[in-house]
């Protein structure tokens, strides 16, 4: 990304905001205890001239900027949390909540949003209403914050014509901002499994039913669903993380606990991922001798881009920094982002924004060493003032 891109009006704070960000990071908060925050994010809106609400979501933080007469309404949203993840990196602004890490980014996220709402309210004149959204809990630790700001009335009480977003990605250039209009991001459901039979001396199987023999077979074939039931140009993902049963060699244990994701990038295999996975572990209770419970989290749906306001999004992008500053080659990525509930009520787009290169490579998210790029700060934040200034003219 060329330098001369970036707006004067955000070069100039360039620094306050790297500063800003790397206090976010020294102080990382969990799902829905995002409460030092909330603070600061309400606290610095206010100054700038931004009308505040605040406990949406517990810790959520909605601030609105109306200039002119125009009737359009545009909404950029951040997440606010981290990860319980015990930070490696070694920075002098390492956190210092032991335990707890900005892992993903999104103390950029936040940082940037703040850049450019500064920047938007005290140098940049449009038409129109702002919204900024600071969002909790998108780690879905306790719950998705998108879902619970939605349930609890956001977009009846703050409504909008588009609403935007990004995340960072390591594995793309520094800067290059990703478009795709569609389903960029899977959905992610955790399913609970649990198979109970009659345990038993490890010696005498015959007296049994053994709740590890089924559960085995089961996990073999789970593999089946997306060689056999998915369309092979579908993408779709079943990854069993946990597989717990027993205590010790000699004893057959009365049950055996799975837990499952289950991915998908449409939500008619979303479905049949889900009903094959229950057929097959209720078979195989049944063959086995055993009973079996099933139980479904469904955190997250597909996230849909809409086509008119990605393209939108894109033009913006093409216009400001040219070819050469967007990924050409973006693809649907696997995991899965609660934005996508935003965009289930209100039509916008999500886009990627690439976090390192070949001479400055990043570690992937939800990793100890992992570290946001504070090269990105000024040209997120000046990417959102651009949007904004193209959407309220």
């Amino acid at each position: 990304m060329n330098r001369q891109n970036i707006l004067p009006s955000i070069a100039a704070i360039r620094d306050e905001m790297v500063t800003l960000r790397r206090e976010i990071h020294t102080y990382p908060e969990i799902s829905f205890e995002e409460h030092r925050t909330s603070d600061l994010v309400a606290r610095l809106l206010e100054s700038w001239g931004y009308e505040v609400h605040r406990a949406l979501a517990k810790t959520g933080v909605v601030g609105t900027l109306k200039k002119g007469d125009g009737q359009r309404i545009i909404a950029l949203r951040a997440d606010m949390d981290a990860l319980p993840i015990n930070e490696k990196t070694g920075l002098e602004y390492a956190s210092l909540n032991h335990g707890t890490m900005h892992a993903c980014g999104h103390d950029g996220h936040t940082a940037s949003l703040l850049a450019s709402a500064k920047a938007l309210a005290q140098e940049h004149d449009f038409n129109g209403t702002l919204r900024v959204i600071f969002q909790p809990a998108e780690e879905g630790i306790g719950g998705g914050g998108a879902d619970m700001m939605i349930r609890e009335g956001l977009f009846e009480k703050f409504p909008c014509d588009a609403v935007y977003g990004f995340h960072n990605m390591p594995g793309y250039p520094a800067g290059q901002l990703g478009f795709y209009p569609g389903a960029l991001m899977a959905s992610a459901d955790t399913v609970f499994v649990t198979f109970s039979g009659q345990g038993g001396h490890g010696a005498m199987p015959h007296k049994t039913a053994d709740p590890i023999v089924a559960a085995s077979s089961f996990v073999m074939a789970l593999q089946s669903i997306v060689a056999r039931n998915v369309d092979p140009f579908e993408p779709a993902v079943i990854s069993v993380g946990r597989f717990h049963s027993g205590d010790i060699s000699n004893v057959i244990p009365g049950e055996a606990k799975l837990d499952l994701t289950v991915r998908a990038m449409s939500p008619e295999v979303r479905q049949l991922l889900n009903q094959r996975i229950e057929a097959i572990a209720r078979e195989h209770a049944q063959m086995y001798g055993l009973q079996v419970e099933i139980s479904f989290e469904e955190p997250y749906p597909v996230l849909i881009n809409t086509p008119e306001q990605t393209e939108f999004a894109r033009q913006v992008a093409q216009d400001w920094v040219g070819e050469e500053g967007i990924i050409a080659d973006l693809k649907p990525i696997m995991s899965s982002e609660d934005f996508a509930y935003m965009l289930e009520k209100v039509p916008g787009c999500y886009l990627i924004v690439g976090n390192d290169g070949p001479d400055n490579p990043n570690r992937s998210l939800h990793h100890p060493q992992y570290n946001f790029n504070d090269d990105l700060l000024p040209i997120v934040a000046s990417y959102w003032v651009k949007l904004v200034e193209a959407y309220l003219r």
